[in-house]
Formats: C-alpha cells, structure tokens, sequence
C-alpha cells in the first residue's frame, strides 16, 4: 500500500485547520462525514499526522491523507507529498520493459 508524506512537517495542515477554525476532534469528525464506508479516521491517527513533536507521524496511507485532506478542504497534493512512483507496479516490472509472465 501506498503511503504518502505529509509537507513541511505537518504545518500546511495546522495552517489549514487553523484557517478553517477545526480542532484534531473536529478533523476527525469531519472525516466521517466525507468516508462513503461512515468509518472516517479516529482522533488519535488525525492527531498523529496533524500534531507536531515525538509523538507526530510523518507518513500515512493513501486513504486516511485523502480524508484528512478532504475534511479540511484541501486539495491532496497541498498538504502532502505525491509518491515519485508506486511500488506496486515496479515489483513486477523486469529490465528493458519486459513483461512479467506472471
């Protein structure tokens, strides 16, 4: 699975909740609201990729950025790193463009 990178250590995002006047509990609450699956993502991980300091992640999936993302009213790409290249499909590639018989 794919993980993105949030930017700048997480100050984009608090300068997006800060513009928004969302706490992390409003963040969260928020991502329930826009996941088709009512699942969203809990405080806890929101606080993770938001906060600062030891207890901050720098990294998180695909799916719990693009919520997070989306409960701000950010666009993706705003907030956090794009991957260069998906590690999913370079595992099954071979040299010089050669399919994988698989």
């Amino acid at each position: 699975m794919t993980d993105l990178i949030r930017k700048g250590e997480g100050q984009p995002l608090r300068d997006a909740m800060e513009r928004s006047g969302l706490t992390q509990a409003d963040v969260a609450a928020r991502t329930r609201e826009v996941d088709v699956r009512g699942r969203g993502v809990s405080l806890g991980t929101v606080v993770k990729v938001t906060g600062s300091g030891k207890t901050a992640t720098d990294a998180c999936r695909l799916r719990t950025a693009w919520l997070i993302a989306t409960a701000l009213g950010e666009p993706l790409q705003g907030v956090f790193d794009m991957p260069a290249v998906s590690t999913d499909t370079v595992k099954g590639c071979k040299a010089h463009g050669e399919s994988d018989p698989r």
